[in-house]
């Protein structure tokens, strides 16, 4: 696609609302389960009773960072999202830390998705259990491809799964509550058992007990993870984008509340129970289930209690649920290249990371965000107990430090617009970030105080690691800048060399020998020789006489290597040339093989190659290499003449 095209890549709100929307829909299948199962740890009966509380705190916080994130879309409709807030008003190393925290955040949204889908779909497909790493690996793959086909491609594929996954829920629900009110609704398959405290959690004091709710409320704000993905995503939304931008957020935050609340209600009706360990922990009457015993998610329970005796219900709702966790792994897709495009921009990522590939896509972010997800996924066995425990820190992170950026950036306006309406409104807009800045700033430190030794850690180091990692690569961008700058009435550097001296490298004599040295005639240097390297002493003097025979008008000489080196004496030859007047250039010319084959490389051109790549590192030196194109290479010049993954550069939004 042609970059003057970026336009047509541009996402409606009803492509936008499941392209950046689905990881905090999606988050449904799972943030109960994690609710259910921190209170599951101190037995049935606070499951039953707490998780109502713990999920209407959820909700709260869900309802302010929505109202918050809407505000950031206003004001910051860039696409930086949290990073652009938080570095343009506290500071870069805020902004720092923001990325830090995203970018490790959007790993672990992709991981966490693609193995909570697995489990999912091994519900209704038992052939899937055992090798669920086989399966995300080949999901993140095929996920992959499809944002490599360019985001408005990746919206038109996801938009109908997601939409289905919603309508499933929702009727799930509504089913659920017909039943219920009719006395119809069965209990669920782990209704009859019993769940029984963790081993020293039989009897927990008040504040053990406020640890464990808090613990759970922690888990349960999962479902808040992909409300930063539309303010960082905003560029890709059609015009007005920020109208468009916080539309969508409103309507993502309606549907994920009303579908959670949906999902503990019916898991609190049907007498779902879930744990940690339930081969010891579920009884049935008094004895453990044993390992044997196959706990399926609050989802898949909920959902063959709900359509019993319509096994078509369970298998579309374990389908579509599978899908939208693989799909919410696509909100990631699009935020980290994205975020990773304005930090290579910004100097603090590599700058390959800026370019978006053939399909308008940021193709190389892509391919990062898949490599690292799948290398998590492999480490931690796809299992989402183990993978969630470092989710969520990020993300609130995030959300605290941009939340305190909008207030100071209200408070800068506030002193300059002297306008009373619009003092007001904007005292208005600084009030919702202010409740945002405190409530996210309080979830934050119950995440770290709760999570920190079951995993949280572990992400945070990360985020720390990636934090000085893109320091150095800023100071070095930085370095480099500095001495590449040419200062002001600075004319020495474009001052002509004294002399040219030409080298050409000689094995053999053969038809890229004698290009090396027509072309190195042709440049009229101010002196011309050819150098061969004596490692075989019969072999040199067949040279020399042949390139006597021959009439060669260039001398030839050749350098002793005692060792049988061929890099030391060209390198060392041509330093003590130059060591007599340092404004003399050395041009080396090297003729080289052109190959067609990949593998025919492994066979040609090594020499030259380590050859090469010293005399890179001598000051005065020019390396010429001369080609020449042997059979297997014809036709390759057209194979390349086509489009290759990076030749579009990143175009506006």
């Amino acid at each position: 696609m042609r970059s003057d095209r970026l336009g047509e890549t541009l996402l409606p709100k009803k492509l936008a609302l499941p392209v950046f929307a689905s990881d905090a829909l999606s988050s449904v299948a799972y943030a109960p389960d994690e609710i259910l199962l921190t209170l599951g740890l101190a037995g049935g009966a606070l499951a039953v009773t707490r998780s109502w509380p713990v999920a209407l705190a959820v909700v709260a916080v869900m309802v302010v960072v929505v109202a918050s994130y809407r505000q950031n879309v206003h004001a910051y409709p860039s696409g930086g999202g949290d990073y652009e807030v938080a570095s343009t008003n506290l500071g870069p190393k805020a902004g720092l830390t923001v990325a830090s925290a995203l970018l490790v955040d959007y790993v672990l949204t992709v991981a966490v998705s693609i193995s909570s889908g697995v489990q999912n779909a091994a519900a209704a497909f038992s052939w899937i259990r055992g090798h669920e790493v086989l399966a995300a690996l080949v999901l993140i793959a095929a996920l992959t491809g499809m944002n490599l086909r360019g985001v408005r491609e990746s919206g038109k594929a996801f938009a109908i799964p997601t939409y289905l996954f919603m309508l499933t829920v929702v009727g799930m629900a509504l089913v659920g509550l017909v039943r219920r009110t009719a006395g119809t609704l069965p209990p669920a398959e782990s209704a009859d058992l019993t769940l029984a405290p963790e081993p020293g959690m039989e009897q927990l004091g008040t504040l053990a007990m406020a640890f464990l709710l808090l613990r759970a409320f922690s888990s349960g704000c999962a479902a808040l993870t992909g409300v930063e993905a539309i303010s960082n995503g905003v560029p890709a939304f059609r015009k007005p984008k920020s109208a468009n931008a916080a539309t969508t957020l409103l309507l993502m935050g309606a549907i994920a509340v009303t579908m959670l609340l949906s999902m503990i209600a019916l898991a609190t009706w049907t007498g779902v129970k879930v744990a940690e360990d339930p081969g010891q922990q579920l009884l049935r009457d008094g004895v453990p289930v044993g390992d044997g015993y196959v706990q399926h998610t609050v989802m898949a329970q909920v959902a063959m209690s709900v359509f019993d005796g319509f096994p078509a219900g369970v298998v579309l709702v374990s389908v579509v649920t599978g899908l939208i966790l693989v799909l919410a792994a696509n909100t990631a897709f699009n935020g980290f290249p994205v975020l990773g495009s304005i930090l290579a921009r910004d100097g603090y990522l590599p700058r390959q990371l800026h370019t978006r590939g053939d399909r308008l896509a940021f193709s190389n972010g892509i391919i990062l965000l898949a490599a690292s997800a799948a290398l998590l996924i492999v480490i931690y066995d796809a299992q989402v107990t183990k993978l969630i425990q470092l989710y969520i820190v990020g993300v609130f992170v995030s959300f605290t430090l941009s939340q305190i950026g909008m207030v100071r950036h209200w408070n800068r306006h506030l002193a300059v617009d002297k306008d009373v309406p619009e003092q007001r409104r904007m005292m208005r807009c600084r009030a919702i970030n202010a409740v945002g800045a405190a409530m996210s700033g309080t979830v934050l430190v119950v995440v770290v105080l709760t999570k920190f030794t079951h995993g949280a850690g572990f992400a945070m180091a990360a985020m720390a690691g990636l934090f000085l990692l893109m320091g150095a690569i800023s100071r070095h961008y930085r370095h480099v800048s500095q001495e590449l700058a040419v200062p002001e009435g600075d004319t020495k550097h474009q001052m002509l060399p004294s002399r040219v001296h030409a080298i050409v490298l000689v094995s053999t004599i053969h038809r890229p020998t004698l290009r090396a040295l027509a072309y190195a005639s042709a440049t009229r240097p101010s002196r011309l020789e050819a150098i061969t390297v004596e490692v075989d002493h019969d072999a040199t003097r067949a040279l020399q006489g042949e390139w006597d025979r021959r009439g060669i008008p260039i001398p030839l000489k050749a350098l002793d290597s005692p060792y049988r080196e061929i890099t030391r004496p060209v390198v060392d030859y041509v330093k003590s040339i130059r060591s007599g007047n340092p404004r003399d250039l050395v041009v080396v010319y090297i003729p080289q093989y052109v190959l067609g084959h990949w593998w025919e490389q492994a066979l040609h051109n090594q020499s030259a190659l380590r050859l090469r790549s010293r005399l890179l590192f001598t000051p005065g030196v020019m390396v010429s290499s001369v080609p020449w194109q042997l059979a297997s290479s014809e036709g390759a010049e057209e194979r390349m003449d086509g489009p290759v993954a990076g030749d579009v550069r990143r175009g506006g939004a």
